[in-house]
C-alpha cells in the first residue's frame, strides 16, 4: 500500500490546527469564570507580565495551545518509514482470531441477558 496515509495524517493535523485557530463565523465573545487560589492567580499574573500580556490573553493562549496539543495527541501520530511499513502490514494482515476472541464473540452481549 502506498505511503499516502502519512500525507493524509499531515492534512488532518493541519485541519485540526486550522479548526482550532479560526473562530466560527457565528462565534460571539463569551466569558469563562474561574475560581482559583490566590497563589495560582499570582503565578499566572507574573507569567503574563513577563510576556507583556494581560491575564486573559495569557490564559486564553495557554489554554488554546494545550487544547490543540490534546486534540492532536488523540488524532495524529507519525512513524519512521520502516515502522510505517510494519504498521500498514499489521493493519492489512490481522492475525487470525484466537480461542478467547471466538469464545467472547459467541457469548450474548450483556444488554441481551
Amino acid at each position: 500500500m502506498p505511503k499516502t496515509r502519512a500525507a493524509s495524517s499531515e492534512a488532518a493535523r493541519r485541519e485540526t490546527i486550522a479548526a482550532a485557530v479560526r473562530p466560527a463565523a457565528s462565534d460571539a465573545k463569551g466569558s469563562i469564570n474561574l475560581r482559583i487560589e490566590s497563589g495560582a492567580r499570582q503565578l499566572i499574573d507574573d507569567a503574563a507580565a513577563v510576556l507583556g500580556k494581560t491575564r486573559t490573553e495569557f490564559m486564553v493562549e495557554s489554554a488554546r495551545g494545550r487544547a490543540i496539543d490534546v486534540l492532536l495527541d488523540q488524532r495524529l501520530f507519525s512513524l519512521a518509514p520502516e515502522r510505517y511499513d510494519a504498521f500498514m502490514h499489521a493493519l492489512d494482515n490481522p492475525p487470525a482470531p484466537g480461542p478467547k476472541l471466538k469464545s467472547l464473540l459467541r457469548r450474548p452481549p450483556a444488554w441481551r441477558k
